[in-house]
């Protein structure tokens, strides 16, 4: 069945790698163009080139407050058309909240949580249609994780702020969706194992945890975000899905 994404095109922040540079393969593979963003020249120029056809790149961070209004203007120039984007809000520093000081909630806050307010707000602003906004998010939104208060801090509320952006985009046909990941295996994960002091023993303890017995591939996460992103998935908005093997018990 086709993606529903031929011939559009998107911005897929922070795709350079991971679960952003996977998706971005899958929206290429299903016939539409991407820009994908990253912090430095040598990883948008290698994603680039890794993507391939179809595929432009520009550095930005989100935290930057001008970056948005240039992922959007160069989205245009190369490819004379927007129909969406998938937000990537990164991976705030680990802690707990008693150990966490002000000014990383502050930074973390500006770059996770207004950084990609800030991206909805402008790709949103250029949309002449139908269109589709994916904010990548994490289980954090339903439930905490350990050593990771920041996120467990932010992400519900960019959750929320998905909502309230699918209500008020939903009469211009634009959908606006969240996608929770839970145990996918990529750099971040590993570092994140790696943390712990014994990777392996962390990745065995998770698993327990995770109905489906296995971390789970950027690639699956990929085409969860292909069907928000995409035609196939015109009446869901306002919607968290979370992609995590069966770990979240919440409904």
């Amino acid at each position: 069945m086709a993606a529903g994404v031929e011939g559009k095109a998107f911005v897929v922040t922070g795709g350079t790698r991971g679960l952003g540079f996977a998706t971005a393969a899958a929206l290429l593979a299903g016939g539409a163009s991407v820009l994908v963003t990253g912090r430095t020249e040598a990883s948008v120029a290698a994603a680039v080139s890794g993507l391939g056809a179809g595929c432009a790149g520009l550095v930005a961070d989100n935290a930057d407050p001008g970056s948005a209004a240039a992922v959007v203007s160069e989205a245009l120039r190369a490819f004379g058309r927007l129909d969406g984007a998938l937000i990537s809000v990164g991976g705030p520093p680990t802690g707990t909240v008693m150990d966490t000081p002000d000014e990383v909630w502050s930074a973390a806050f500006e770059s996770v949580f207004v950084g990609a307010v800030r991206m909805a707000r402008t790709v949103a602003g250029a949309l002449e249609g139908p269109g589709s906004i994916a904010f990548v998010l994490s289980s954090s939104v339903r439930a905490p994780l350990a050593n990771l208060a920041v996120s467990n801090g932010l992400r519900p509320g960019l959750a929320m702020v998905a909502k309230t952006l699918a209500d008020e985009l939903g009469p211009r046909g634009i959908r606006v969706n969240g996608l929770l990941p839970g145990r996918i295996a990529t750099d971040r994960l590993a570092e994140l194992d790696a943390s712990s002091g014994d990777a392996v023993a962390a990745r065995e303890r998770a698993i327990t945890g995770i109905p489906l017995g296995r971390y789970g591939e950027p690639a699956e996460f990929a085409q969860a975000a292909l069907f928000l992103l995409g035609d196939q998935s015109s009446f869901v908005t306002g919607v968290m899905l979370p992609v995590d093997g069966g770990m979240l018990r919440a409904l």
